[in-house]
């Protein structure tokens, strides 16, 4: 319905001011979105100012406020912190303060602002808006300003996008910079657990969230922690003699450590802080465990921004200036944010109130009130941790009677292994026995078949690649022997997570069904790879970790490009005919282009890119960075993009190629795919309790229905189970891809951050959406419906 779009280019900013700041706490990423707001908005014509120093620049003004221009944002995407510099800014709070800042602000013509800040900064801009008017007048009775000056200024448009590591936001799925710092809480607390297991040592990790246990509560899922304690839930009286037998229970499994996440603003029932010395004495006093407490404090702040975080913060930037240029005098302040991979709106105040809730419930002690507020996320994630660290004593569980297999299928990928260990904690409480399968496939035709306890698993979240092995072999050729092998070991339903391979398998395992009776039992895939090319799933295991390994390269090779100049770098990027990961990295790198199968491209276009980076080479940025995914084309390969670019940059530029290879699938998981793993492998081993107790016919479980196969994917904003039948309609088999790619629409994007002019469509932009008890009206139906199913 091309009737329907709508196109950024008929929005102009010509003529309009706006000004971008960030306010409170630093936090990775906001670079990221300062320089996605002055790009779109030089795109788009209008002037984009830098407010330094947050309220306080503005309120001081003089060379505090300077007009951005757009090399002024280079090299600014990798680094951490804020460039623009934040503070902390008393004189804002008064009234004097404001007054002030508008003169400022109306002497440069500003009246749009951009902050990036917490819910402090954000209250403080509506204000600031909301009195705009008064002090416009003010400041024509004090003759400061003129009345057509007033007339001309008379509205003040805010947006807001929040920038907080706490993730202590209502209304919206990640602050900017909560990725990263999770990124540097996971890397202390691998550290950590090596020299733990050489000692036999507990640890007590303290980490920031004076409000909020997002980090603490992610963490310890992401690392399987022993116990963790967050402001948010309270462990009920008792909880120390119950913590103290936990972990001598997971000495006596063999286990060589213990970790402890702490919140800096934990609490007890009563409202009595518990501090990670309390807890350290505690372990000692009862144990007698060698035991130490790191504080980790402003390393989580620090160091650069994950891929996450600056691809979060690019797309918010972006659509902060679209908010700003649709904005009319009636228009509420509002916050861009992201939900699921979409990018939304919702009013400012809605959302502060709403946080200003979550602190209410807790100050009046309903912390199960405290948590829904704070969201879906965040209660998954409290529920899936309580699923997996606890181990109930035998004779609590009742046991099922059913044999669950699990497998690894098609290529490693990172966060494979927290999926299998969170299917297997989570099909043992359930009562069910678990079996692994070694090496896919192949290996379930071997029999290589065994039971797999809840100890087994334990500190597999953290490695990379696949522990129980993997091949890309399809059962095709081997239904016999597997078949036999379901026989043998009475396997009553299977999970695979795995790749392409792994979609293709089920598919396979689902026609031979009349065949081989043994067949007939539930079947779930769960999507796991770095290439992100599985229909029904917009993300899959594996794909942030390879984004993250991707991004990091890249910021090596553009600082080793910025010391030589006039360098050109072609990168060679993974993913088979899926181009995400070249236009998604492309992106979070700060690339100039990206070739990728699904676009395709003509020698024209790679010559119009070269003059594009010719031109380049003649202003302050002397560096470029090409990406190009392996299959984009079977002409124009690596080789001969770096011999054209090569031939025609000669005396302007020279050029030099790196194929990343491997290292792609390789390294520890990030946190995202930690978690991603964890809860998506939970809730395909809770689909399989249900329909092994729907299917359970005279004594046997016989499934022969097409919704008994079904593969687990994201979509939007919602997990959902899709038959893998149906999605046949959706793939492009010859090319191992979805035939509509979410990811695509960031294309644009890429291209406008790197000074192209092209189409942008923003036809999901511009609505309003409003807080519904913390979901929106779609996701309350969407739930309504999962409840229902």
């Amino acid at each position: 319905m091309p009737d329907s779009k709508k196109f950024f280019e008929n929005l102009s900013g010509a003529g309009k001011c706006i000004g971008v700041l960030t306010s409170g706490g630093d936090a990775q990423g906001m670079n990221a979105a300062v320089r996605a707001v002055v790009r779109m908005g030089i795109y788009v014509r209008a002037k984009v100012y830098f407010i330094h120093e947050g309220y306080q620049g503005m309120v001081d003004g003089g060379d505090n406020i300077k007009e951005a221009t757009w090399e002024s944002v280079s090299s600014m995407l990798q680094l951490g912190g804020t460039v623009i510099g934040s503070a902390r800014c008393k004189e804002f709070r008064t009234h004097e303060g404001r007054l002030r800042a508008a003169l400022n602000l109306v002497r440069l013509g500003i009246t749009n602002l951009c902050v990036i800040g917490g819910d402090g900064s954000l209250t403080g801009a509506n204000l600031f808006r909301t009195e705009w008017s008064g002090l416009l007048e003010e400041l024509v009775q004090t003759g400061q300003i003129d009345e057509q000056a007033a007339v001309t200024h008379s509205a003040l448009h805010i947006v807001g996008m929040v920038g907080s590591i706490d993730n202590d936001f209502c209304g919206t799925d990640m602050t900017i910079g909560t990725d990263s710092a999770l990124h540097r809480i996971i890397e202390v607390v691998d550290a950590i657990m090596t020299t733990a297991q050489s000692h036999q040592r507990t640890f007590v990790l303290e980490v920031m969230g004076r409000h909020c246990g997002y980090l603490a509560l992610v963490s310890a899922l992401a690392c399987g922690a022993d116990w963790v304690l967050i402001p948010e839930l309270p462990p009920e009286d008792g909880w120390e003699e119950q913590m103290c037998q936990k972990l001598s229970e997971s000495r006596l499994r063999g286990s060589r450590l213990n970790i402890i996440i702490v919140a800096e603003g934990a609490i007890d029932r009563h409202g009595k802080p518990i501090t990670s010395d309390a807890v350290k004495d505690l372990v000692v006093r009862s144990l007698g465990f060698d035991t130490r407490v790191t504080i980790l404090g402003h390393v989580q702040r620090g160091g650069t921004p994950s891929a996450f975080d600056r691809i979060l913060a690019s797309r918010m930037g972006v659509e902060a200036v679209l908010a700003l240029l649709e904005a009319s005098p009636d228009t509420p302040a509002c916050v861009v944010s992201l939900r699921g991979n979409q990018a939304i709106r919702l009013p400012l105040m809605e959302c502060v109130q709403m946080t200003q809730q979550v602190q209410k419930a807790m100050d009046e002690k309903n912390f199960e009130e405290a948590v829904k507020l704070r969201g879906r996320s965040f209660e998954n994630n409290l529920n899936t941790y309580k699923l997996l660290s606890y181990r109930k004593p035998d004779s609590e569980v009742s046991k099922s009677s059913f044999n669950v297999a699990v497998l690894n299928v098609g290529a490693p990928a990172a966060g494979m292994n927290a999926a299998v260990r969170s299917a297997v904690r989570v099909g043992i409480t359930e009562g069910h026995t678990m079996f692994a399968v070694q090496d896919g496939f192949e290996g379930f035709s071997k029999g290589q078949i065994n039971e797999i306890k809840w100890g087994d698993v334990g500190g597999w979240t953290g490695q990379g690649g696949s522990l129980l092995g993997t091949k890309r072999t399809l059962p095709a050729n081997h239904l016999n022997k597997i078949a036999e092998q379901m026989r043998i070991h009475n396997i009553n339903a299977l999970l695979v997570i795995g790749g392409f391979e792994a979609y293709l398998g089920l598919l396979e395992l689902l026609a031979a069904r009349s065949k081989h009776p043994e067949l007939c039992v539930p079947m779930v895939m769960v999507p796991s790879t770095v290439s992100n090319n599985i229909p029904g799933s917009d993300l899959s295991i594996g794909a942030d970790t390879a984004l993250n390994a991707i991004t990091n390269t890249c910021d090596r090779i553009k600082q080793s490009a910025s010391g030589t100049k006039r360098r050109v770098f072609i990168i060679e990027t993974m993913g088979g005919y899926c181009g995400y990961l070249a236009t998604v990295g492309a992106l979070a790198a700060g690339a100039d282009a990206a070739y990728i199968y699904e676009e395709p491209f003509t020698i024209r276009d790679l010559q119009t890119n070269v003059e594009h980076l010719t031109e380049k080479m003649k202003t302050g940025i002397q560096r470029g960075l090409v990406l190009r995914n392996e299959s984009c084309n079977e002409n124009f390969t690596t080789d001969f993009i770096y011999q054209l670019y090569s031939e025609e940059g000669k005396g302007v530029f020279d050029c030099r190629k790196n194929v990343l290879g491997h290292m792609q699938q390789g390294g520890a998981p990030s946190p995202f795919d930690r978690n991603f793993g964890t809860k998506i492998a939970a809730k395909a081993i809770q689909w399989i309790s249900k329909k092994l107790k729907e299917f359970y016919v005279e004594g046997r479980v016989f499934a022969n229905t097409e919704d008994s196969a079904c593969l687990l994917g994201m979509r939007r904003r919602a997990l959902v189970f899709q038959p893998v039948t149906e999605l046949k309609e959706e793939s492009d088999f010859v090319h191992r891809i979805p035939k509509e790619q979410w990811w695509l629409k960031l294309r644009p994007l890429m291209k406008i951050l790197a000074k192209y002019k092209t189409s942008y469509d923003v036809s999901d932009s511009g609505q309003m959406e409003h807080v519904f008890g913390l979901r929106t009206k779609e996701e309350n139906e969407v739930a309504k419906e999962a409840e229902e199913e």
